[in-house]
């Protein structure tokens, strides 16, 4: 893609992330759709691996500054420059409000942030779209008002559930130069964001939905009851809100006579502790941690399990899962799953029909291993019907197709 084929600036956390396939999954949809955009990411990538979607994209991508004292002239040339766009002492003013109510060194970095971006940015960008309602969002108003343009975002879980009630009225309002809309991923979502929005079309329900188009078949799925090893597979960031403490306390109360091994996989601060957590419990000899994997690793690892378990809770400072990317794809490989009620899980798995949605207490969770291990008949009909429920609502195509709509919308390109 060549610079002046630009008419939109994506804005995301970071790139490439291996947690966030789903970006990259939506990003390449839109790209053979017909958008045309550059990719700014506020950090840079971490992870050691990259999906192949990843490399698939055509997009530039651009690295703002992540620490604004890292790139110093190039901050200070920003901001001499963005003092003369025409929209920089609304921009500049509403992030003095902000900073009234979040004295905060990130609130300081968003705008030096959006300084660079609005002035950076390519002369053909018509409008703005960031990934995730919160840093993201704030350095896409920010710039956007800088240069007059109109913005966009999508908002998915930790970014609805720990920012505050008046930073997303704001940014759903268009008298603060909020956004002209707001995607999210789930209903349990969208619910709470058009109670803050002025107008419920500001908030567009789309499912991520999968492309069942880059995942293999699923395998066959018989499992002799008698004495086979149970395979249980769980992938997921090691935080708090994901619950993998509580499910090594579940391991440890199976009964002695269920041979069973647990496979993770995901990266997470959390790491230490649990391993920590699994010797202290006895299991540790169980389980196998893989780290972060990419998405083929994934998929591989589901189809050799025999069931897919995510004990998803609310972590204390209210971050929680929206609806899990993993959970379509554990259906994509009839991989039964066992998950919790929290958030918009419920949007996808109906508990005792399409999956077992358990409390998240460890007796309930070893309850609910040991009858799903028990009664592999069942067990089959659950994955089969998750299956079924993936490709009646939730595959990528009519989201992808609302979305670039919306886009077009959004940089005034009139709709084929």
């Amino acid at each position: 893609m060549t610079a002046a084929g630009v008419t939109l600036g994506v804005v995301v956390k970071g790139w490439p992330r291996l947690s966030e396939t789903f970006i990259a999954q939506e990003l390449k949809a839109l790209e053979e759709a017909g958008q045309r955009f550059d990719i700014w990411s506020l950090r840079h990538p971490t992870d050691r691996k990259r999906h192949p979607l990843h490399d698939a994209l055509k997009a530039r991508v651009r690295y703002l500054p992540e620490y604004l004292h890292d790139e110093p002239l190039r901050v200070l040339r920003a901001l001499v420059a963005a003092r003369r766009l025409p929209g920089f002492a609304a921009a500049l003013g509403l992030w003095r409000r902000d900073l009234a109510r979040d004295r905060s060194r990130n609130r300081v970095r968003r705008f030096g942030q959006a300084c660079v971006l609005a002035t950076e940015m390519d002369p053909s960008t018509r409008a703005l779209y960031a990934h995730f309602l919160h840093t993201p969002a704030s350095v896409a108003r920010y710039a956007a008002v800088m240069r007059g343009l109109p913005w966009a975002f999508s908002a998915h879980a930790k970014d609805i559930w720990t920012s505050p009630d008046w930073e997303k009225r704001e940014k759903l309002d268009p008298a603060s130069q909020g956004a002209v809309f707001g995607a999210t991923c789930t209903g349990y979502g969208a619910e709470h964001l058009r109670s803050l929005s002025p107008g419920p079309d500001r908030i567009e329900l789309i499912y991520h939905g999968l492309d069942l188009s880059r995942f293999p078949a699923p395998p066959p799925r018989p499992r002799d009851p008698k004495g086979a090893e149970l395979r249980l597979l769980s992938v997921g960031r090691l935080v708090e809100k994901k619950g993998f403490d509580r499910l090594i306390d579940a391991l440890a109360l199976l009964p002695a006579d269920l041979p069973w091994t647990w496979t993770h996989m995901g990266g997470g601060a959390l790491h230490a502790a649990l391993v920590a957590r699994a010797e202290t419990a006895g299991v540790a000899g169980r389980i196998t941690w893989r780290g972060a994997s990419d998405q083929p690793e994934v998929i591989a690892a589901m189809r050799a399990a025999d069931i897919f378990v995510l004990p998803s809770r609310i972590a204390s400072d209210g971050d929680r899962d929206g609806l899990p990317n993993v959970l379509m794809e554990a259906a994509s490989q009839r991989l039964p799953i066992l998950s919790t009620p929290v958030a918009a899980i419920p949007e996808f798995i109906t508990d005792g029909v399409s999956g077992v949605l358990s409390e998240d207490a460890p007796q309930a969770l070893a309850d609910a291993i040991l009858a799903l291990a028990r009664d592999p008949s069942r067990a089959v009909a659950l994955a089969e019907a998750a299956e079924a429920r993936l490709l009646s609502g939730f595959t990528m195509a009519p989201g992808i197709a609302r979305l670039n709509r919306r886009l077009n919308e959004l940089q005034g390109i009139a709709q084929p």
